[in-house]
């Protein structure tokens, strides 16, 4: 069953720009592998499904999958051999919009290699090229590394060298001279 909005507020909508990365989406937030996008493009409902039917087949349900996208923008169509204008045509099918950098798969349960295989299986369904990632090493991961004994104490030295700096500064009573009358 292909996804579609279950009601929208707008049927018709622009057709939009795909510039930049994704800002929101780029991290595995569920699972423990995902599938990222390198490129812009629309994903259509159908080819989700698609995708997806081809991952949990190969894992054979013995994993999780999470889909990340949802097809929101309806695209019209009008019929074929119909003249110019009396309006916008009716909606034909629903796309996802698609970033550089977006998440639009996770799975988790399964070995990195079931993994890796099952998310190659649900790129060729896709219109566009397509990365593996493991957990904590996508574009938008924030690395948190942890300071060593030394490190601290270092860091504790520049700052109380910076500290002494800012304190020492010029008497209120110092007339401070103007340049001009």
């Amino acid at each position: 069953m292909p996804l579609i909005p279950n009601r929208v507020k707008r049927r018709r909508v622009h057709r939009g720009r795909m510039k930049g990365n994704a800002n929101k989406g780029n991290v595995i937030a569920y699972g423990d592998y995902g599938l990222m996008a390198c490129e812009s493009t629309w994903i259509t409902s159908n080819q989700i499904e698609a995708a997806r039917i081809a991952m949990t087949r190969y894992i054979k349900r013995g994993g999780k999958v999470w889909i990340d996208i949802f097809p929101h923008k309806p695209i019209t169509r009008k019929p074929a051999e119909t003249r110019m204008g009396s309006g916008k045509g009716s909606v034909d099918y629903w796309v996802a919009v698609v970033k550089p950098n977006r998440i639009m798969f996770e799975m988790s349960g399964v070995s990195e290699e079931i993994a890796r295989e099952a998310m190659r299986l649900a790129s060729h369904k896709l219109p566009c090229k397509c990365k593996f990632v493991a957990k904590g090493n996508e574009p938008g991961a924030v690395v948190v590394e942890e300071k060593s004994d030394k490190d601290a104490k270092q860091e504790a030295k520049v700052d109380a060298k910076t500290t002494a700096k800012k304190d020492v500064k010029a008497p209120k009573d110092a007339k401070v001279a103007k340049g001009g009358k």
